[in-house]
């Protein structure tokens, strides 16, 4: 009887998993954009034809080549803090929505940043302590990324 009971919550805890807020602006991670392409430097959007999904989330891409490197490590790409506002996240503990074309790979990673109306926080970013804003980020993104 134990067993049956130890199954049944099993089955039921894991009914209600939490899965991460990405940000999905358009449907797609980064608002279409290729997050492979980032790692060359470019921010370029993705084509229809080219389009991927993991772990819920769809990507598009530039090419079949930047699709098959995704698929072949897509933990590699996925940008940071669910693909919102890395400075938004360290320093307001917020989910912000981001310009795909404000971006930065620091030490293999890929932050996106929000940049409308005058605020450029990747510029933000950057005159501040980035190793310090990437820690409180990490931190406010654990408590974060389950909240719809």
């Amino acid at each position: 009887m134990k067993n049956i009971v130890f199954l049944t919550f099993l089955i039921v805890s894991s009914s209600f998993s939490q899965t991460i807020d990405y940000n999905i602006k358009n449907g797609f991670m980064a608002k279409g954009y290729d997050v492979v392409a980032y790692f060359n430097n470019q921010a370029l959007e993705g084509a229809k034809q080219f389009t991927t999904t993991y772990d819920g989330v769809n990507y598009k891409f530039t090419s079949q080549e930047n699709l098959e490197k995704f698929i072949k490590n897509p933990t590699k790409y996925i940008p940071q803090y669910g693909g919102y506002c890395a400075y938004a996240i360290a320093l307001k503990n917020d989910k912000v929505s981001i310009n795909p074309e404000s971006f930065e790979i620091k030490d293999g990673k890929l932050y996106l940043f929000y940049n409308a109306w005058g605020t450029n926080t990747l510029d933000l970013w950057k005159q501040e302590n980035e190793k310090e804003l990437i820690e409180k980020a990490d931190k406010n993104w654990n408590l974060l990324k389950f909240k719809k």
